[in-house]
């Protein structure tokens, strides 16, 4: 056996033992009863820990070093630069820490649930500092391998060969476009008429047969995944078994729609990756920068165009039983196109949610460097809201306790969101100069010019490419800001 097959065994397993935690941290998310948290994280940390002494078995190395000098195909040198890379971030680890972040994470996300029901802050704190210390540490390991810095070092498992140095020049021209823009668009919608809501309430079961509907049209393929309901909109699982989930609000529709069509973007990136190259670190989605764009650009990009909404408009009126003026297509374009300040990120509109993650941003690298004690974030989250949007958290609920990413040790992961929201409206302009009658086909319901583009450009590379190379092949250009900021500026001021 060669060195190569040997690390493809290597990794195989690895990565069905990697699936194996997946979907039961899924479960503990969503089904599994609270009672039996302790438990789950006692052995999702032994899952943690075998994947570990898996990755740093001295083996590795020298199979790693011996496949590098093998003749290997451009697949095949992809894989080994992403098992290597892979390889250095569990390396740079040991056990002991790797089993306690597990077990502090586990906790810290089942208090997390407890203390945003309850606003209470003071009961997130203690386990959420031990979370952040633990990654810490990590990050300083990480950085000390891979010669960067901690945060840095962090950014790579969401998305690898991104710099602090390139998030900063993209936030800082949506740090200067964003605000006047925004003014802008305030004023517009002030001068312009308002939008009604449509009455409910709106049975769930309604709203979830709407969703299920769209996900079909689309492309996903139900027997390789479902639709659950959980507190958090997400994506999980393994390609071959996606798990996504949304809320329902019974006097609001859109949010359960918009969070099922978000997440249908992610599981449709997972369900097309390269087959072939399943159970393999080149068989992965790139990173979560190019996850994110596949779902902002289902949920942004796509599911609020004129042409989407000329489709999905009648569906919703004859689900729900809508007639007369709330349910005419001008005004729920209005509804769907409707910008405001708010407190909570999710529920945020394509204009102010990039301001949602730069204070993020800020706030989870002072939180690693020791600049910001994490006592005094509560305050710091409502100055930044206060100074980035304009408007001042009431409580700790709809303030620094929304979020499950920072309990659930994510740090590093936030800026890929915005990142995601830049590529996707560059993969979009693309799309639709490439399909040429996107909208027609769209408004018709048709989608498959659409989701074969993405397949083809994006879902089926896995991580043979980089994001920008991804992107370059794809849109002609690497990561910017000049096709999101040109998209906003189309969809709130001219349309």
């Amino acid at each position: 056996m060669s060195a190569y097959s040997a690390l493809e065994a290597r990794f195989r397993k690895r990565s069905i033992l990697g699936g194996a935690s997946a979907m039961l941290g899924w479960d503990n998310a969503v089904i599994m009863p609270d009672g039996g948290a302790e438990e789950r994280a006692e052995q999702l940390a032994v899952l943690g820990v075998m994947g570990h002494e898996m990755m740093v078995d001295p083996a590795i190395a020298d199979f790693l070093d011996a496949a590098e000098t093998e003749e290997l195909d451009a697949w095949q040198q992809a894989n080994v630069a992403e098992m290597r890379r892979q390889w250095r971030h569990a390396t740079a680890l040991d056990a002991d820490l790797v089993e306690a972040l597990s077990k502090a994470t586990s906790r810290c996300e089942m208090i997390w649930r407890r203390a945003r029901a309850d606003n209470d802050f003071a009961a997130l704190g203690p386990s959420l500092e031990e979370v952040i210390s633990l990654t810490r540490q990590g990050g300083q390991a990480k950085a000390a391998a891979f010669g960067t810095s901690c945060y840095a070092a962090l950014l790579d498992e969401y998305e690898p060969g991104c710099t602090e140095a390139e998030i900063d020049r993209l936030f800082r021209d949506l740090e200067a476009f964003l605000p006047p823009f925004l003014s802008a668009v305030l004023e517009k919608q002030a001068a312009g008429p308002g939008f009604s809501r449509p009455g409910g309430p709106f049975a769930e079961d309604t709203q979830k047969a709407v969703g299920l509907d769209l996900m079909k049209a689309l492309g996903f393929d139900f027997n390789r995944g479902r639709l659950d309901t959980s507190h958090h909109p997400f994506t999980g699982g393994i390609p071959d078994d996606v798990r996504l989930t949304t809320r329902y609000e019974a006097d609001d529709f859109t949010q359960s729609l918009m969070g099922t069509l978000h997440e249908t973007g992610h599981a449709l990136y997972e369900q097309n990756l390269p087959r072939q190259w399943r159970h393999q670190p080149v068989g992965a989605a790139r990173g979560m920068a190019l996850h994110e764009s596949q779902s902002l650009l289902v949920e942004m990009q796509l599911s609020r165009s004129p042409a989407f909404l000329s489709y999905v408009i009648p569906k919703l009126q004859k689900a729900f039983g809508g007639t007369g003026p709330d349910w005419e297509f001008e005004n729920l374009m209005r509804l769907y196109h409707h910008v405001e300040p708010g407190f909570i990120r999710v529920d945020a509109d394509e204009v102010t949610y990039p301001l949602h993650v730069i204070l993020r941003y800020r706030l989870e690298k002072a939180l690693l460097s020791g600049d910001l004690p994490l006592g005094e974030l509560p305050g710091a989250w409502n100055d930044g809201m206060k100074e980035l949007l304009g408007v001042t958290p009431p409580d700790d609920r709809l303030g620094c306790l929304q979020d499950i990413h920072w309990p659930g040790g994510a740090i590093g992961y936030f800026p890929t969101y915005t990142m995601g929201a830049l590529a996707a409206a560059q993969f979009y302009n693309a799309a639709e100069q490439a399909i040429g009658t996107l909208p027609e086909q769209v408004e018709r319901g048709e989608f498959t010019a659409l989701t074969d583009w993405l397949r083809t450009k994006v879902h089926e590379v896995g991580s043979s490419r980089s994001t920008n190379q991804i992107l370059e092949a794809a849109t002609g250009q690497p990561l910017g800001t000049e096709a999101f900021k040109a998209h906003l500026k189309r969809r709130y001021l001219t349309e």
